[in-house]
């Protein structure tokens, strides 16, 4: 039986990959594909449902990105998602313009229930709404369906073609019903019966792996961290023998992981695979001495994982391809996806050297958000404890040291890191809250212990609320706790006589600090 999809295109909007992400979340197999793809190869895939993202530009203006006209002949359901939305107006007859006021963030949306789009969502409904442009004249056979107090088509339909226009972003979580609205368009109006699950894709990569490796040797960058242990496991189950997993213990990991990462891996285990332990340690602090801007540092831990990996590669002999555990949020924050600006470098990303020993690059999560790379793990059967531990970035205590690193920083955020994830996980709260950490800021200021005046650093904690990584809301962390954590830190902690705990949502602040 054919597997059913919808394609996705991509105007270089941020949230490209958030959209296939509800997609997939309505169990039906979805693929992103650049607006420059040949109008023929689309058709040739017979999708069942067509959805054009945001993006950055004003659809009027010359050089935008846009699509042919012959996209909504092609008898196949399409929905445009803001950018999507008014560049479907335009290309159709309809008339888009500089908006006089802004929308941006949460905006009450008036939707008609009668519309299929909008079936079982409440009439007025919270949605987020980014966007200097707005419809201001409808295409020919068009319908309003839904407003909001400062735009007139939030929302727009041709019942007749299969045509949806929506002025906001349903895909966000800040759209409170707006994986309802997917839903509607995917299963009700494309008509999808959702029977694609994770167990797909499990199957489906592994089939991939082994075509694309063949005979070839493996080298996989293991962190220990939650992607790259699926990204290993997931490979081990491809290529077996040929897989060598190197753990870089770069000196930037928390509290006794090293130790732990090679006792689930390494040779007393619970993997059959070939397991090597480098201890760079005084490598990576010798190559961040003096440094102490976030991109630099970045940049160099990247590079120096690769020349770890280059060095270890040579030893075992030729070796084909590297495997790294990439996510999606990772690939859109450093500038890789459409359009979308550099927010940060992340060093499987980003921050790769120009020049790397191996053949190719093998990046199996690439596609996913890490709520679902913890489906993979557990589909592959990772334990729990594993599969649910915190997030964990690639660059490590080298992002969350404000300004310079050096061996002594890194003691303090460590100690101060494993008396925050003990207290979090003594309240109970360590399953609630998607990711905390403790991080040392640059900051130092005057304090008083013991009747003697201090000059020492501030630890600022971080815990947030998320699902794809990609928006997050700071989680409200009982006080009590956050009193025992202060007074333990302080107390436990050299060189640290102040504790701040970090509000910031993200937009506008990131996850971590650097």
């Amino acid at each position: 039986m054919e597997k059913e999809l919808v394609v996705v295109i991509d105007f270089g909007g941020q949230y490209n990959q958030l959209v296939a992400r509800r997609v997939r979340e309505c169990n039906v197999y979805c693929e992103i594909y650049s607006y420059k793809t040949d109008l023929n190869k689309i058709k040739a895939m017979n999708p069942k449902g067509i959805i054009l993202t945001g993006g950055p530009a004003s659809c009027y203006e010359p050089g935008a990105a846009t699509c042919s006209e012959d996209l909504f002949h092609l008898g196949v359901p399409v929905l445009g998602l803001c950018y999507g939305a008014q560049l479907m107006t335009h290309v159709l007859g309809g008339k888009v313009e500089r908006a006089a006021v802004r929308e941006y963030g949460k905006t009450e949306v008036k939707v008609d229930r009668s519309s299929k789009l909008f079936s079982d969502v409440s009439e007025n409904t919270i949605c987020w709404m980014s966007h200097f442009d707005y419809i201001s004249k409808l295409a020919p056979g068009f319908r309003a369906v839904a407003t909001t107090a400062n735009c007139p088509v939030a929302a727009a339909e041709c019942v007749e073609r299969g045509l949806y226009a929506i002025q906001f972003h349903p895909e966000v979580l800040h759209t409170v019903e707006g994986s309802k609205m997917l839903y509607n368009f995917v299963r009700n109006i494309c008509g999808c019966c959702g029977d694609w699950k994770m167990d797909s894709f499990v199957e489906e990569s592994i089939k991939a792996i082994r075509e694309k490796v063949g005979n070839g040797k493996v080298l996989c960058a293991l962190s220990g961290g939650v992607d790259s242990s699926v990204a290993a496991v997931l490979l081990s189950k491809a290529v077996g023998e040929q897989l060598t997993c190197v753990f870089v213990d770069h000196g930037l990991l928390r509290k006794n992981e090293g130790d732990e990462v090679e006792a689930v891996f390494g040779p007393n285990g619970n993997y059959d695979l070939h397991f090597i332990r480098v201890n760079a340690q005084e490598r990576f602090y010798s190559k961040l001495a003096g440094v102490s801007e976030p991109e630099h540092k970045r940049k160099i831990i990247g590079e120096e994982f690769i020349r770890v990996f280059e060095e270890e590669a040579k030893k075992i002999g030729a070796v084909d391809f590297l495997v790294q555990g990439t996510i999606y949020p990772d690939v859109v924050e450093s500038g890789l996806g459409g359009e979308s600006a550099v927010i940060k470098s992340h060093h499987n990303v980003g921050g790769l050297p120009d020049y790397v020993d191996f053949k190719e690059i093998i990046e199996p999560l690439r596609n996913l958000f890490k709520d679902e790379v913890r489906k993979v793990g557990l589909e592959l059967g990772i334990p729990e404890h594993l599969v649910f531990r915190q997030p964990f970035p690639g660059p490590g205590l080298g992002i969350r040291i404000i300004g310079e690193v050096t061996a002594e920083k890194v003691k303090i955020v460590q100690d101060a890191d494993a008396i925050y994830r003990e207290e979090i996980a003594n309240a109970g709260l360590d399953r609630e809250i998607n990711q905390y950490f403790a991080a040392l800021t640059n900051m130092r200021s005057v304090g008083v212990m013991g009747d003697e005046r201090t000059y020492d650093y501030a630890i600022a904690l971080r815990a947030v609320k998320t699902i794809d990584f990609m928006t997050a809301e700071s989680a409200q962390i009982p006080y009590e706790v956050l009193q025992k954590v202060t007074s333990r830190i302080i107390n436990e902690v050299s060189h640290v006589n102040r504790v701040m705990y970090d509000i910031t949502s993200k937009p506008p602040g990131t996850i971590e600090f650097e």
